[in-house]
């Protein structure tokens, strides 16, 4: 490959650095009116009256709407490809407030001095009820979140508003209590995550206007362009088709942007005045009223037998959704099919879970989606259970990891691992970590002692059988290519990474294709940019666009030489003819770079036959030129795919901890990470995206949390408050990769994106343990939490009590 599986510069690199405009509101019409919204100050109420007369007669104010001004019809914000499972639980504005922070009416004026001022003015009459804050009270609470008749679940997944319940269900295979009877070795934990908040640098924004056909077009930082549309055009009930949305380059995102968290209000703006509005979220805004990681609390049991396997897992996951259910289902579900699986001995599992309403900032996606919290739980159980036999985690793993060809038990998406390099990823793991030189741990003096810890993970590649990917590829008059994709790059590369895979199958320089980005007016539709879909499932519509491209270009180059054309083949310059070319006209089409799908599988064949002897030949450039007249062979191909099956990519993280005993202070010293991503599409890229999510997975172990007072408001609402780890505070970041070949992803690629976060809660939690004997089960992991448990051990020594792992 000249691209594939090289360190390519991102497309759009020089845009950047240069500070070129690229983002929403540097594209925003300059003529756009300001959105603001006055959000509610009580975690449960009703509006019983809303006076907006005072605010209306500031200068410069076109438009303030309440509940009386809005569509009545029920939907949701999460982007999610039909059959949507989320339940249609949220109105534009409702009579009911949910959270503190909810909004309850939009102002839309001139300047964002006029709209603060209306704010001021606007009065509002609440009916103020108790709010419903603990996950533990609010299944069956006699306060319900969601009274209202209308709400809808649109899947039957368990759900019940009038129990606090957005979903419930229980998985099970083998009797798990049998099997747990019959292990030597058990452990029973409960393990509590708090929820996150994805702080990426550009926050929420959306800006809208109308064209001159009278339809709406919405210029949003989001992943899921095409479930903006629909949810847009449901929330002002309008029809879809009078929704425009275009993505231009966004700056960050990390599943937040996975809900359509701010279109909706400068969407109804627009539609109601005809002019030109935004709204920009500042970060209090989103810190209070955006999507972050659903809180979850974990039970695990694990049993193992005399030898060290794994042979019974019961997982209930208890996850708190908040105020509205985007999300919600599927987040849990992750939570034990990511979890279970990494355990291939396991005879009988039990995966049950509740997804309950309560009174705060509704929940959403965030990298690693569910299983993040599933992983944490199951790898610390795993790891407590390796010293309860006396054994290193690192062996019990090894004896018990997924492998190539092995089964993955409770991971419905694919029945066995196809491609699998875990084993290389922990014996490379261990070499680049010393890991027998350091384990468990080493005493520094002057209280300091360093631990080393470990865990696997695996994730998924698209959701299988659901996400759709789409490419569009044409040949212009100049020998040029345009791709026109679906997918949105938030940031990960994936133009730059579709460029290569193109580039390659076209067997042209890079920089001869032209990458457009999303506009579902003109993009082949894809379901958006999560799930860890892109490179996997975009990546072979490519593929299959640029194979049929070819096809069409060897049949005009054949057609202009007279000849037939199976004998004709492409080598990327030229078509050309060669009477001793025997090209069938079978599915592979022809012989250069010629694409296969055998098996559910794509593979390019690149060794081209040479065009130098050739007996006749044209070039791309003449056939472009060709293409533009008198011609009936149109030379753009658009191509989707979607995957029956979900391949896991795999993955081993190693900590290196110094913690600080007297105090519980701890420093991360080395982290180690081993990727198998199937073959990276360009290794640079799928590196910054593993560091970046270490970096998010120590900051969720260490220091992240959002609490509320008691009275359902948001303690930390902004960066003086909410910690998030400096380059200074991950220490050193080493990464790695054991390459398998995926046979049904493109060039033998699986996901990365959300994998890399999954491994530093266990890994730390292991870490200090080895270094204090403090296991630690909720995060995250404090210095005060440490300090206190390590206190307390001293105390139970002194006073002759055993203290429990």
């Amino acid at each position: 490959m000249k691209y594939v599986n090289q360190p390519v510069r991102k497309t759009d690199a020089m845009s950047l650095v240069t500070g070129k405009p690229v983002y929403t509101d540097d594209l925003a019409p300059r003529d756009c009116l300001i959105v603001k919204i006055l959000r509610s100050p009580h975690a449960n109420a009703w509006v019983e009256d809303i006076k907006t007369g005072t605010a209306e007669k500031v200068a410069g104010i076109a438009c303030i709407l309440t509940y009386k001004d809005v569509p009545q019809k029920r939907f949701t914000l999460a982007g999610q490809t039909a059959p949507e499972m989320s339940p249609d639980d949220r109105l534009i504005l409702d009579r009911h407030v949910r959270f503190v922070g909810d909004a309850v009416a939009i102002v839309a004026g001139e300047t964002e001095e006029a709209v603060n001022k209306a704010l001021k003015r606007i009065r509002v009459d609440y009916r103020v009820e108790t709010p419903v804050l603990d996950i533990h009270k609010a299944k069956d609470n006699p306060i319900l979140v969601h009274p209202e008749d209308d709400w809808k679940l649109k899947i039957p997944l368990g759900g019940d508003n009038k129990r606090n319940l957005c979903a419930s269900a229980v998985e099970e295979h083998g009797n798990v209590d049998e099997v747990l009877a019959k292990c030597k070795y058990t452990v029973e934990r409960t393990y509590h995550t708090r929820a996150n908040q994805q702080t990426m640098m550009e926050t929420f924004r959306t800006a809208c206007y109308m064209d001159h056909f009278g339809r709406l077009i919405v210029l949003s930082s989001t992943q899921i362009p095409f479930h903006v549309r629909r949810i847009v055009g449901r929330a002002l009930d309008i029809p879809a088709s009078k929704v425009r949305v275009i993505k231009p380059r966004i700056g960050g995102g990390f599943g937040a942007k996975q809900t359509s968290v701010s279109e909706i209000y400068p969407a109804i703006v627009t539609w109601k005045t005809g002019r030109p509005s935004k709204m920009i979220f500042s970060r209090y805004e989103s810190m209070i009223c955006s999507s972050p990681r659903h809180e979850m609390e974990i039970t695990v049991r694990a049993g193992a037998d005399e030898n060290g396997i794994i042979k019974a897992i019961d997982l209930y996951t208890l996850s708190n959704t908040g105020a509205y259910g985007e999300h919600s289902s599927t987040t849990v579900g992750l939570s034990g099919h990511k979890s279970i699986a990494l355990y291939r001995h396991t005879e009988a599992y039990r995966f049950a879970f509740d997804v309950v309403y309560t009174n705060v900032q509704a929940a959403g996606a965030y990298r690693g989606y569910g299983a993040t919290q599933g992983i944490f739980a199951v790898e610390s159980a795993v790891n407590e259970l390796a010293h309860k036999m006396g054994m290193d985690p690192v062996k019990v793993k090894e004896m018990n990891m997924p492998v190539e060809g092995g089964p993955l038990p409770g991971y419905p998406d694919v029945p066995y691992a196809q491609s699998c390099s875990m084993d290389r990823c922990m014996a490379r793991a261990k070499e680049m970590m010393d890991w027998d030189s350091k384990y468990p741990c080493r005493d520094m003096g002057n209280g300091k002692v360093r631990g080393v810890g470990v865990a696997m993970a695996m994730q998924g590649s698209s959701i299988a059988g659901v996400d759709v990917g789409g490419a569009d590829i044409k040949l212009n008059e100049d020998g040029s290519y345009t791709l026109a994709l679906g997918c949105t790059d938030m940031g990960t590369g994936c133009d730059t990474v579709m460029a290569q895979i193109a580039a390659d199958c076209l067997n042209t320089p890079m920089d001869n294709i032209v990458v457009f980005s999303v506009d579902t007016d003109i993009s082949p539709y894809d379901s958006g940019s999560y799930a860890s879909a892109t490179t996997y499932t975009t990546g072979v519509a490519v593929m299959k666009a640029c194979e049929e491209l070819k096809k069409k270009i060897c049949k005009l180059g054949a057609e202009m030489m007279e000849v037939d054309e199976r004998k004709v083949d492409f080598d990327g310059s030229c078509v050309f003819y060669d009477e001793t070319l025997e090209i069938s006209d079978g599915a592979d089409g022809n012989a250069a770079g010629h694409m296969t799908d055998a098996e559910e599988g794509y593979s390019v064949d690149m060794d081209a036959i040479s065009s130098e002897n050739a007996q006749k030949k044209v070039s791309l450039e003449d056939i472009a030129l060709k293409s533009t007249f008198f011609n009936n062979i149109e030379l753009q191909v658009v191509k989707q795919h979607s995957s029956p099956i979900s391949p896991p990519p795999f993955m081993v993280g190693m900590a290196e901890v110094e913690v600080d005993t007297e105090t519980g202070s701890v420093d991360v010293l080395d982290y180690v990470a081993v990727v198998d991503c199937g073959t990276p599409i360009n290794p640079n890229l799928a590196r910054v995206q593993t560091e970046g999510g270490i970096a998010q997975g120590i900051g969720m172990a260490l220091w992240e949390d959002v609490q509320y007072t008691d009275k359902g408001k948001i303690r930390n609402n902004s960066f003086m408050q909410y910690k998030i780890p400096t380059r200074q505070d991950i220490g050193n970041i080493r990464v790695d990769f054991e390459c398998s070949y995926e046979k049904s992803g493109p060039f033998g690629a699986k996901s990365i994106g959300e994998l890399v976060i999954d491994t530093p809660c266990p890994a730390l939690a292991e870490a200090i343990y080895n270094a204090t004997g403090v296991r630690l089960t909720e995060l995250p992991m404090t210095p005060e939490k440490i300090a206190m448990e390590i206190l307390k051990n001293r105390e139970s020594i002194r006073s002759g009590t055993k203290v429990e792992e």
